[in-house]
């Protein structure tokens, strides 16, 4: 029980928190280094040409003309998400200057992963009850009522609207719904379930992600596709340049951002990594009482984001993918001697593991679009090279990270 009114506490008494209220912090504009934060504009650094290829194919709103359904590929922090939702908002701003209303609405699908879930948050996130007379309960409805809603409050509410699915190759569409979430959104005007001109923007690590889709869905898409390449460190160094505000006058020492940029862009080009190391290293420096954020910093906030970044990584894969990690976890960890380890021994080591987890393993040739894929993502890395006369050519995996930080994020 508290027994003095929020307003009037004299103190924390907890020696665990006591100085959670009077701890000076070097980071006073916290959103700027959160990783879901979508800045402005001129925040957004390095991305120009992504910016207009993403504008000129959901441009036809503004003028009430459907515009495109297309995919984004591109390995994690190389600003996917943030320019989507970024150019959207612009566009619905530019759509309601020109007298049309139109809907933008974000889904991370690997926090709504079936297609009642995504289904369920596109229509609440579009929604708004006090107009459509109406709303959306969060769980509880089955996914037709969900589809229903959705196309409810699209022609209620809206002439036009963009909708972006992040991670969508974690969406799993059930067997008795062709297509799924992608083709009841991209087919919906055609097949008249509504009005309203609708374009979806896929988001994906998966540059093979495509390969999964039905002959219909492709067709939906068109070969509307846009690559995010990574960034380099001068990129990297401006991105991190636009967020100094969000530190206290003079708190970053001048060689900070440098080799914060130096080291994202040496191992991955990932904005997103760098800008964790960046705030890391002030979480560090105010927590030790640090006047500034030092080199020292940085350096202890690498290794904290690397475990961030595998973590995050591995929360997505599939079970079969970790599988494989953990398989050339076991090779590297078992043999000192060798980093590199062939598809065919990474294949025997994979269904030892398969067997422990008392799951059938996939095929080989399965395995190796598996293999491709955590090279994509770089968790692995994968070189083709030639086995002298008569052996001929064989590709050779590597494990970039220590086999004792995999066994514990995938346990985890």
């Amino acid at each position: 029980m508290v027994d003095e009114p929020p307003g009037e506490q004299s103190g924390i008494d907890d020696p665990l928190f006591a100085d959670a209220m009077t701890r000076d912090s070097l980071i006073v504009r916290p959103e700027l280094l959160e990783v879901g934060h979508v800045p402005d504009q001129n925040r957004i650094i390095g991305r120009d040409a992504e910016i207009e290829a993403v504008a000129s194919k959901i441009e036809p709103v503004i003028r009430d003309e459907p515009p495109s359904s297309f995919i984004i590929y591109g390995k994690t922090g190389t600003g996917k998400s943030l320019v989507s939702q970024s150019v959207a908002d612009r566009a619905q701003r530019a759509a309601r200057q020109n007298g049309v209303s139109v809907g933008v609405v974000y889904v991370d699908c690997s926090q709504h992963s079936t297609e009642t879930q995504a289904t369920s948050a596109i229509g609440r996130g579009l929604n708004d009850a006090d107009e459509s007379g109406f709303s959306i309960p969060r769980v509880g409805l089955s996914r037709a009522h969900y589809y229903d809603y959705l196309w409810d409050t699209l022609d209620t509410l809206y002439d036009a609207a963009i909708i972006i699915l992040d991670e969508i190759d974690q969406l799993v569409n059930n067997e008795d719904t062709e297509g799924g979430v992608l083709m009841q959104l991209t087919r919906a005007k055609e097949s008249g379930k509504i009005r309203t001109n609708v374009g979806v923007v896929a988001i994906s690590n998966k540059i093979n992600y495509r390969k999964s889709l039905n002959e219909r869905v492709i067709s939906s898409l068109g070969d509307d596709e846009l690559v995010f390449s990574p960034y380099d460190g001068t990129q990297l160094q401006a991105i991190m340049q636009a967020r100094t505000d969000a530190f206290r006058d003079g708190a970053l020492d001048e060689a900070v951002i440098p080799k914060t940029a130096a080291l994202a862009a040496r191992e991955h080009g990932d904005a997103r990594r760098a800008i964790r190391i960046l705030r890391n290293a002030g979480d560090i420096a105010t927590k030790e009482g640090a006047d500034r954020v030092l080199e020292d910093h940085v350096d202890r906030a690498q290794e904290r984001a690397e475990a961030d970044r595998l973590r995050e990584l591995l929360s997505g894969l599939p079970p079969h993918s970790k599988y494989i990690l953990l398989a050339l976890a076991n090779l590297d960890a078992q043999d000192d001697s060798r980093e590199e380890f062939r598809t065919t021994d990474v294949y025997e080591a994979y269904k030892s593991v398969c067997e422990t987890q008392a799951s059938d393993p996939l095929g080989l040739d399965r395995v190796r679009d598996l293999l491709r894929e955590l090279s994509f993502l770089e968790i692995t890395e994968s070189n083709k090279t030639g086995g002298g006369r008569g052996r001929g050519s064989f590709t050779l995996h590597t494990l970039m990270n220590s086999p004792e930080a995999v066994f514990e994020m995938v346990e985890k």
